[in-house]
């Protein structure tokens, strides 16, 4: 299982985190999506065939994009 952790800057309401864990959770393979307002980070866990890619287009597609990070 992987999961990836990272920031989404255009979380902006408790409305904006639903939709993340709502949508996200929705791609076949994802296990769990958790969104935290205060932080605007979010935390997805996967397996199977799913991939990172995979993933960040969901959250492209329902325009929260993640914020690339250096590390």
């Amino acid at each position: 299982m992987e999961s990836k952790t990272f920031k989404v800057p255009n979380i902006g309401c408790n409305g904006c985190v639903r939709t993340i864990q709502t949508e996200v959770a929705q791609v076949p393979g994802v296990k769990s999506v958790k969104a935290d307002l205060p932080t605007k980070m979010v935390t997805v866990t996967w397996e199977g065939g799913v991939t990172w890619d995979a993933v960040k287009a969901k959250l492209i597609e329902i325009d929260y994009a993640p914020e690339e990070s250096a590390a």
